[in-house]
């Protein structure tokens, strides 16, 4: 997923979106375990893309918060 798309989602969908990628997550930790893991790589993007919806979030509390004062 891209910053872009990432910066362009309201924050219901970011809520969404963020559940919606650590139910993979942890879909993904028990195909790792069991060995049934194919695409190894999708760890890390899922992992990685969580990193970025949280930044964004916390972006924008960050904003809203200094916006207030």
């Amino acid at each position: 997923m891209k910053p872009a798309d990432i910066r362009a989602m309201s924050d219901d969908q970011l809520k969404e979106e963020l559940l919606k990628l650590k139910k993979e997550q942890f879909n993904l930790r028990f195909q790792k375990a069991t060995g049934q893991l194919e695409n190894t790589a999708r760890v890390r993007q899922v992992r990685r893309d969580i990193a970025r919806i949280k930044t964004e979030m916390t972006a924008r509390a960050r904003k809203a918060a200094t916006e207030k004062a």
